[in-house]
């Protein structure tokens, strides 16, 4: 089936292959690896790790060869991934749910979660060339309604995969995993042509559902993601215009309740499609000047999610179409100052929402529609003096327009503020401390609730959410190893409380606690440790693994070796992933078990014939020693609903081949 897919599109990509320096890329056997120095602001621009947050490099993802978001961040501890499908895996940064940061990709926003039984959007790792997490205390320039921090994904494009002169080239990838994981290909062609460049990918991957580590089969895991990325590029003068679409699906039977194992009563597979595009238009110099680096941006995108072949009468809240469409835009310059940048411009977002529950609630309440309008102005200094202080403040002031499915119109209008500063007290030693206020906008929450309720409304003190940040921390790198300490302190206030038949806001939610991240390196590996503690609570209670907006995750742990071995062509490494357990009173008291401790083990190994150096034979072994667990952001509780943990999958072998021409 796979296959078939593939063939018809092949012929296009095909015409573009020819010789190719993708794998030029690598490293040169024996060239050793080079640690970046951990500081505040670096060349005008923030170091993410710095301050306690994430970055998956494209060297992280050439080794891992992740297949999905829980895979993508295994090496994090910051980050957690329940479990089960892929459209139903939700990605929580401290406990916080990934709604709660500006997401974009490629620079345009993402919508945030429609659905608490789904993810927040399908993103296909093949495609992805870097990932950045800036946690806490976002930028002015990260986008509107960075309440927790923001996430950047970053796709591949002609120029990241093609070196040394050659105008064109070409990857094909095909893999086969066991437990489920089927067969995965992918074909790209990319190059560049005078003041041309284009890079065209499609990726798809079929199978079966996966068993957990004693062999129980979670019902609707199936691998069945498809995607497409196309990019044109045109240089003329010193002007850049790129027009980029991207479009991911994954359509397959899924359980309703795909963040939940509830038995027999709801482990019905039925049909469900789940679709993101994104048509994007943007336009850069390729010779900025002190006073001239502009970004303007044009996009639109639309999320979908079909499942009308549910549950037949009497059961009214199964069939459900969820669309969501946007278009908006950024506009902004960045002036390069004797000690550092000041980026300053505008962005604007409608974004235009509707549910179709086929008329199980009744006509009445058959199609609903929602919309907001944003417009944002901002500016983001980042500043580094010769005194050892490092700086970046910045100041957003945005206007929302909320127009509910009742036809009423909410307004309103915040100012966003935040602040870090550095201070390098010795040569590798910096200290650092920032603040944010953040004003989100109104929080419409899970819309997809309309889909089975009837009369709905939202509550006369229905407040824009705001976000407060805090952290401070401590940053080192001498010689071969870096390493950092961060604390932070976030709370989210006014998020929507959309489980009751009004639109109102909710109590306070807080996370706080600390993480601690390490490397080493050596002349031809390196070695990486991080550690997070967070202490996440609602209006001073600790929150219930329900997995929703904001869970608990308690303590985590990862630790990560790479090691290249030239004479070999060779290349190894593994990654553990350690969480405690977690058990509060509050957990018990509600019918939740005990969260028990559990450690992963995941290996690979990339070898490269002697004579045929751009092609790539990969193998990953995940969950090498079978464990039973599931990630922290899984949905668990006992009682009356009987809830079963979504359990991860067990010891999951995969080989792989990918060719670069």
């Amino acid at each position: 089936m796979l296959i078939h897919r593939l063939l018809p599109l092949a012929g296009v990509s095909t015409l573009a292959l020819v010789q190719s320096a993708a794998f030029a890329q690598e490293p040169a056997a024996g060239a050793p690896i080079v640690l970046a120095p951990i500081t505040l602001v670096a060349d005008g621009e923030e170091n993410i790790e710095a301050t306690g947050g994430v970055v998956v490099t494209r060297e992280d993802i050439e080794a891992l060869q992740p297949t999905d978001p829980s895979e993508l961040f295994a090496r994090e501890s910051a980050v957690t991934v329940s479990g089960g499908a892929g459209p139903s895996k939700r990605i929580h940064v401290f406990g916080m749910e990934q709604s709660n940061l500006a997401v974009t990709v490629d620079g345009v926003p993402q919508f945030g979660n429609g659905w608490h039984h789904t993810g927040s959007n399908v993103i296909d790792p093949a495609f992805l060339k870097s990932v950045e997490i800036e946690a806490g205390a976002a930028a002015a320039d990260a986008g509107f309604a960075a309440s927790a921090g923001a996430l950047r994904y970053e796709t591949l494009g002609a120029r990241d995969m093609l070196t040394d002169g050659r105008s064109t080239g070409g990857r094909a990838a095909l893999s086969y995993g066991s437990n489920g994981r089927g067969v995965a290909g992918s074909l790209a062609g990319y190059g560049v042509y005078e003041g041309f460049d284009y890079f065209a990918m499609i990726h798809a991957a079929d199978g079966d559902n996966y068993e957990n580590g004693d062999g129980y089969e979670i019902l609707g895991s199936k691998p069945a993601a498809e995607g497409a990325l196309l990019k044109l590029g045109y240089e003329f003068d010193s002007h850049r215009i790129e027009l980029a679409y991207e479009f991911n699906r994954d359509e397959a039977d899924r359980v309703a309740k795909m963040n939940m194992d509830l038995g027999a009563g709801d482990a019905i597979p039925f049909p469900l499609k789940v679709t993101r595009s994104t048509l994007s238009l943007k336009y850069t110099t390729t010779a900025p000047t002190d006073t001239w680096d502009p970004v303007a941006l044009l996009y639109v995108g639309r999320s979908e999610y079909w499942r009308p072949n549910h549950y037949p009468a009497p059961r009214t809240n199964g069939d459900m179409i969820l669309d969501a469409q946007t278009i908006g835009g950024v506009l902004k310059n960045t002036f390069t100052l004797e000690q550092g940048t000041i980026t300053a411009g505008v962005d604007w977002a409608y974004d235009d929402y509707r549910v179709d529950n086929y008329g199980d609630r009744g006509p009445a309440f058959a199609v609903r529609t929602l919309e907001t309008m944003q417009l944002g102005a901002f500016v983001q200094g980042r500043f580094e003096f010769d005194n050892g202080i490092d700086l970046s403040t910045g100041l957003r002031f945005d206007h929302q327009r909320f127009t509910d499915w009742n036809g009423e119109r909410h307004t309103d209008s915040g100012a966003s503020v935040n602040g870090t500063v550095a201070y390098e007290f010795a040569e590798g030693y910096e200290v650092f401390a920032g603040a944010s206020r953040t004003w989100s906008g109104y929080d419409i929450g899970q819309y997809a609730y309309l889909h089975a309720r009837d009369a709905i409304v939202v509550a006369d003190d229905f407040e824009p959410a705001t976000a407060r940040n805090v952290k401070a921390g401590l940053n080192a790198s001498q010689g071969n190893w870096t390493g950092n300490i961060t604390f932070f302190d976030t709370r989210l206030k006014n998020l929507s409380n959309d489980y009751v038949p009004s639109l109102a806001n909710t109590a306070e939610y807080r996370s706080k606690g600390y993480t601690l991240q390490g490397n080493y390196s050596w002349g031809l590996g390196r070695v990486g440790a991080s550690f997070t503690d967070a202490d996440v609570t609602q209006n001073g209670v600790n929150v219930l693994p329900a997995g929703g907006t904001v869970v608990p995750v308690g303590k985590l742990a990862t630790l990560f070796v790479d090691q290249e071995i030239p004479q070999y062509n060779l290349k190894v490494g593994g990654t553990i992933e350690w969480s405690g357990k977690l058990s509060t009173a509050e957990m018990q008291a509600a019918g939740f078990e005990d969260h028990n401790s559990y450690t992963v083990v995941n290996v690979y190994g990339e070898w490269r014939p002697q004579n045929y150096q751009n092609v790539a034979v990969h193998l990953n072994v995940d969950n090498l020693l079978d464990e039973t667990y599931y990630e922290r952001s899984s949905y668990v509780q006992g009682g009356p609903r009987d809830v079963g943990p979504l359990y991860a999958p067990g010891r999951t072998v995969t080989l792989g081949v990918k060719m670069d021409f």
